[in-house]
């Protein structure tokens, strides 16, 4: 036998400890979990409460072989890890919550990659309570005085706020954060909010009106003498929105009005430097729609004076009959006023449906919550026809009705219509703070409730 090649047998040994040796080891990176938004807010009892998007990634892995969790909580009566809801897959998940009780919890979420390797994030979570008819609730967060608002199609609304500038569009169906914000501070060059009140369509043209009173110290504040115009293109998550023109008049031309017809209103004294605006005797708009079949008449609604300005008074509207013109800064031309019996409430909103009949949402002069009656009418339009009540509103929830959006037939079996709440003084979250003061814009909400009206 031929002796073993000392050559050969090293490269033996070395072909078998090539081949002991694995192939490149794969490594696996720390994974990333983001939020889209820190904060959440939801209701006990609510539908379709809104939701955050958590976005995972981890080097040298596929996103879907990573899995996401609530792993605590800090307040477990408010809302549990077992409360979360993490549905999808891939690098995009989404994240609900069911709230159980008022008040505040920090979830944390835990993303779990390949390798063992882990990575955490916290969700401020803030939970309002329950409230009536929460079937039919919906929340539209971002801001919490909402004060007006009209239909922007398929289901989608366009909402003012009283506390700022800027008008915001929301899709109706779930409760969330505005699809789209348009901020109007340059286009009405308003330092201060023009307190927006009032809205009222025609065609694409959406009128809005500032409250035109004074502040709640009683001072004057001349952004609040405001009427403006925008013009609506598409619809719902399609609309698009632009400015038209805007006037700085009304609240002087109904001053002068007033004064001229042996100052039976007293718009003069209301308006005076000092004076509270939300009084029996005040001077405040709240609401506007056009006449039936006209896009120059508008009657303006008001929360403030009653007439006479005591318990018992009754609601004022007064017609203005060029509105197209005072959105562009000319003089007011007026009808004759008409004073509705609402039971001692005055005008709060009010909308018109295609019949040419009139949803008047009634509240105290007083009211900035749910302290107070509130109720719904039916007017047919005619002057000297008395409205007459459909129903008495649940007063027993945070926030006072505000706004109506839109008005089916009301003679119609089953008619159904939207409104709206200010929550603005409202404490949601059971810490003695007011919506309009949170922190965080997630948090700060309002309410909108469908109720059968015929």
């Amino acid at each position: 036998m031929r002796p073993r090649s000392p050559l050969w047998s090293a490269a033996a040994l070395a072909l078998l400890a090539a081949a002991a040796t694995p192939a490149h080891a794969v490594t696996y990176g720390t994974p990333t979990i983001k939020l889209s938004a820190g904060y959440l807010s939801g209701a006990v009892g609510a539908t379709g409460d809104p939701a955050v998007t958590v976005t995972v990634a981890q080097s040298g892995a596929d996103a879907s072989a990573l899995t996401v969790t609530a792993t605590g909580s800090s307040r477990s009566t408010v809302a549990a890890a077992t409360d979360v809801r993490v549905t999808g897959t891939g690098g995009s998940r989404s994240v609900a919550v069911t709230a159980h009780a008022q008040g505040y919890t920090d979830l944390t979420l835990k993303v779990t990659g390949l390798g063992g390797r882990t990575a955490t994030t916290t969700l401020h979570y803030a939970a309002s309570p329950a409230v009536a008819h929460s079937a039919d609730a919906r929340y539209l967060t971002g801001a919490a005085d909402a004060s007006a608002a009209v239909d922007a199609g398929g289901g989608y609304l366009l909402v003012a706020n009283d506390e700022d500038n800027t008008l915001r569009l929301y899709d109706g169906t779930v409760s969330g954060a505005p699809v789209r914000t348009w901020d109007l501070d340059g286009a009405l060059d308003a330092d201060k909010e023009v307190d927006i009140e009032g809205a009222a369509r025609v065609g694409n043209t959406v009128y809005w009106t500032g409250s035109l009173g004074n502040n709640k110290d009683g001072e004057y504040r001349p952004d609040r003498n405001t009427v403006f115009t925008t013009t609506l293109s598409g619809s719902g998550a399609a609309t698009q929105l632009s400015f038209g023109t805007a006037g700085h008049r009304l609240r002087d031309d109904l001053v002068a009005w007033d004064e001229a017809h042996g100052d039976r209103y007293g718009f003069a004294a209301a308006t005076a430097e000092g004076q509270d605006p939300k009084r029996a005797d005040g001077f405040n708009v709240e609401g506007l729609e056009f006449a039936p079949g006209s896009a120059t008449t508008a009657y303006v609604g008001f929360r403030a004076p009653l007439v006479p300005p005591r318990a018992g008074g009754k609601a004022l509207l007064v017609p203005v009959t060029n509105m197209d013109q005072v959105a562009r800064g000319s003089e007011a031309v007026f009808g004759t006023p008409v004073e509705l019996d609402l039971g001692g409430l005055s005008v709060r909103d009010l909308r018109r449906d295609d019949r040419g009949r009139y949803l008047v949402l009634a509240g105290s002069w007083a009211a900035e919550d749910n302290s107070a009656p509130y109720a719904l009418y039916s007017w047919d339009g005619t002057a000297g026809h008395q409205p007459v009540k459909l129903l008495d509103l649940p007063t027993a929830d945070a926030g006072g009705w505000e706004s109506v959006v839109s008005v089916p037939d009301l003679t119609a079996a089953g008619a159904r219509v939207r409104l709206i709440t200010d929550d603005g003084a409202a404490d949601l979250y059971g810490d003695g703070t007011q919506a309009k003061d949170l922190d965080h814009p997630e948090w700060q909400k309002s309410r909108t409730t469908w109720f059968t009206v015929s």
